[in-house]
């Protein structure tokens, strides 16, 4: 089973299973990682914002223009930030590496 690595916000690593087919944000909930995901991954909020390792980045499929809509509203967006409602496992993305950012913002309230 591929496994991806969760970087806290006090920047403790925490490696996890990752399953085929889940998103990043699916998975954050499996394991109890602190993405809140307000929408439940229905691209309609910037909660589960993550920002990407710079290697894993390149691998990824670019965002949607609807993904990029509600990045604009993210807390603290940087180069590699993506939902992480969108980015969904794959065995090609065993040992993704994501960052969570020092806090979220969720327009919708």
């Amino acid at each position: 089973m591929p496994k991806m690595t969760f970087i806290e916000r006090d920047g403790t690593p925490r490696e996890v299973d990752a399953p085929v087919g889940l998103s990043v944000l699916e998975v954050a909930h499996k394991h109890g990682v602190d993405i809140e995901g307000a929408c439940e991954g229905s691209l309609a909020c910037s909660t589960c914002h993550v920002i990407v390792d710079q290697e894993w980045f390149r691998k990824l499929k670019s965002p949607s223009e609807d993904e990029e809509d509600m990045l604009d509203l993210a807390f603290g967006l940087e180069k590699t930030s993506r939902l992480g409602c969108q980015i969904v496992i794959s065995e090609s993305l065993d040992g993704l590496v994501v960052r969570l950012p020092a806090a979220t913002r969720n327009a919708s309230r």
